[in-house]
């Protein structure tokens, strides 16, 4: 089965880390067909194992080969489609839109923290089969006050964000292989 690895908080706020060097540490996980997309930490591979398995697994390889509290995500090709369909906002060069990958319920947390925070003009958040989706205008992604909220400690364990670009992306990896 094909998957997607999204790793959270890679190539920020000091998590530093090569692609390729990541790659390798999947494979000697035991993980096949392993290929990144993109430097935010999207890892595409295969595995006969469930996605439980594979969380547990890769993120105690991550954890050890470079030494930080690794936290990732498992989602199917079928998983990514739904994210990159299900999408509620239409495109607009001014605007972001991001989709969040977590643990199952997160999408509800989101939107009260989303619902209880300030919002600028042209931000909206929306759930479309259990998947939160955040609308902002480009550039103020970090000072917004639900931004802010995002990398909140307690919740660094529950979601990752991709901009909804990137499952496009993937989706069109997954079908190269």
């Amino acid at each position: 089965m094909k998957y997607c690895a999204f790793l959270r908080g890679v190539n920020v706020k000091g998590t530093s880390m090569k692609m390729a060097e990541v790659c390798e540490v999947f494979k000697k996980a035991g993980v096949s067909e392993v290929n990144s997309v993109l430097a935010s930490g999207n890892i595409l591979f295969s595995s006969e194992k469930n996605p439980e398995e594979l969380k547990q697994m890769l993120e105690k390889s991550m954890s050890e080969h470079f030494s930080y509290d690794a936290f990732l995500f498992i989602k199917s090709q079928n998983d990514i489609e739904n994210f990159w369909s299900g999408n509620p906002f239409l495109k607009n060069d001014n605007l972001h839109c991001y989709a969040f990958v977590g643990n199952d319920g997160v999408e509800n947390i989101l939107m009260k923290e989303f619902e209880t925070g300030l919002k600028s003009e042209q931000e909206d958040a929306k759930i479309v089969n259990h998947i939160f989706y955040w609308q902002i205008t480009k550039g103020n992604t970090l000072d917004s006050s639900f931004g802010k909220i995002l990398g909140k400690k307690s919740l660094k364990d529950q979601f990752t964000s991709r901009n909804i670009n990137t499952f496009e992306k993937i989706l069109k990896a997954f079908n190269k292989n």
